[in-house]
């Protein structure tokens, strides 16, 4: 309805709630646009196909030699029936690692397109009303100026957490093809294992971070939570936060132990020698 003499006063007063709500979300939209399309965009990984061209280069070079030792222990099994399956599996897997290298780059940009249109889709669940600040009332203004710098901190480590992400995932089609070679020879399929790992986590995080604030936008329908929508939205993105500290402390965990197996090995072995 418009506003007349009969409604003068509410007019004024939701105009002035309206015009500090503009003010409070003014520097906030800024940040929320980086976030969305960090989130949604496909990371580009065509800065670094130079780069993936001259990795898979140096390893097809790997290819003969691997070839060649598959070839005399096929040879030297002579009648050992498990001798001559390890090698048939050897070639095999030499095969399909081949492959899957020279393929690497397709396919790390096939699971990053599949991961941003899922979490587009999710992300686009979410009413953009979720993350603006909202003044309704003056216990209510006090509420968002006492947690809109909370917020917007937040938000900025989520950014940067988000910005790292997609530096580290468009330099990853490098590490994925080496990850993948290393996976195929056995004494290194432990590190294969381990780039390969990480860089699945890396590449589903914003499927995550989208669930967190679907889940977050879904609980502000709930009475308990609508008069404190800015206490929500600063505790989701807290959320993701703690969340990617987690995995990245996880991965950062997994990474120790999957060299200490080898450097206590050595260790051992030096000792031994002495």
């Amino acid at each position: 309805m418009g506003c007349g003499i009969t409604n003068l006063g509410t007019c004024l007063v939701e105009g002035f709630f309206e015009f500090i709500s503009e003010i409070l979300n003014a520097p906030i939209k800024p940040l929320l646009t980086l976030v969305h399309n960090l989130m949604i965009e496909p990371v580009n990984i065509q800065i670094f196909a130079e780069i993936w061209a001259i990795v898979i280069s140096i390893l097809s070079l790997f290819y003969g030699i691997l070839l060649v030792i598959t070839g005399f222990r096929f040879m030297l099994s002579g009648y050992s029936l498990e001798q001559r399956e390890k090698a048939k599996r050897s070639l095999s897997n030499i095969l399909i690692m081949m492959v899957l290298i020279q393929a690497s780059f397709v396919l790390y940009s096939i699971g990053i397109d599949v991961v941003s249109s899922i979490s587009s889709a999710i992300f686009n669940l979410i009413p953009t009303s979720f993350f603006s600040t909202e003044v309704n009332s003056l216990s209510n203004l006090g509420l968002e100026l006492i947690l809109l710098v909370p917020y917007v901190l937040m938000i900025l480590t989520t950014l940067i957490f988000l910005a790292i992400r997609y530096v580290c995932v468009s330099a990853g089609v490098i590490f994925f093809a080496i990850g993948i070679f290393f996976y195929f020879i056995e004494p290194l399929q432990s590190y294969g294992k381990l780039i390969i790992n990480y860089l699945a986590v890396l590449i589903t995080l914003p499927i995550f971070y989208s669930i967190i604030l679907l889940t977050g936008s879904k609980l502000l329908n709930i009475s308990a939570f609508s008069n404190s929508k800015i206490i929500l939205m600063t505790a989701t993105f807290a959320i993701i936060d703690i969340f990617t500290m987690i995995l990245l402390f996880s991965v950062i965990l997994k990474a120790a132990n999957s060299l200490s197996a080898p450097i206590s090995n050595v260790t051992k072995i030096t000792k031994l020698i002495s």
